[in-house]
């Protein structure tokens, strides 16, 4: 349940992110152009705060499932698929925060005149795209790991 609740986040910050895009190509004047700054971090802290938390559940997750794997004797195959979770999940989540934090910095540049703003258009596209894919292996990951936990579960009962 709960990382369904920080998937739906994730979307949420998605679309408040295309939202900032559609705003700065359209923001004519310094009203546009503030709303473009706060939708963009807002957009980057909801972003951050989803993947974030979508590791540390991952991390909690797999170590319930090495706890109850260690004290009632089960396959220890159990503790390698949570590691492969974090393998799967953790590179694309890392590149998604990244490039969303660099798009954000890379903004201000922008706005003072000192990075060219087809830097910040580009990486832009480049960030919504690992956004995406993040999202789509987030929810590969987490569906897998609901059911491993469950697996546990039914093995302990």
């Amino acid at each position: 349940m709960m990382g369904n609740a920080l998937l739906i986040v994730g979307w949420l910050a998605t679309l408040c992110y295309v939202a900032t895009g559609v705003v700065g190509y359209a923001a004519a004047g310094e009203q546009a152009g503030s709303l473009h700054v706060l939708l963009g971090l807002m957009a980057c802290l909801l972003l951050l705060f989803s993947h974030t938390w979508i590791m540390f559940y991952l991390i909690g997750t797999g170590k319930a499932i090495k706890t109850a794997v260690t004290e009632h004797g089960l396959s220890q195959e159990w503790i390698e698929k949570t590691k492969e979770f974090k393998n799967q999940s953790y590179p694309a989540l890392t590149l998604a925060i990244a490039l969303v934090m660099t798009m954000f910095i890379l903004g201000g540049g922008v706005e003072r005149r000192v990075i060219p703003t087809w830097v910040h258009h580009g990486l832009f596209y480049v960030a919504l795209f690992a956004q995406v894919r993040s999202l789509w292996i987030e929810h590969v990951v987490l569906a897998a790991n609901r059911r491993l936990w469950n697996q546990v579960d039914d093995q302990l009962s």
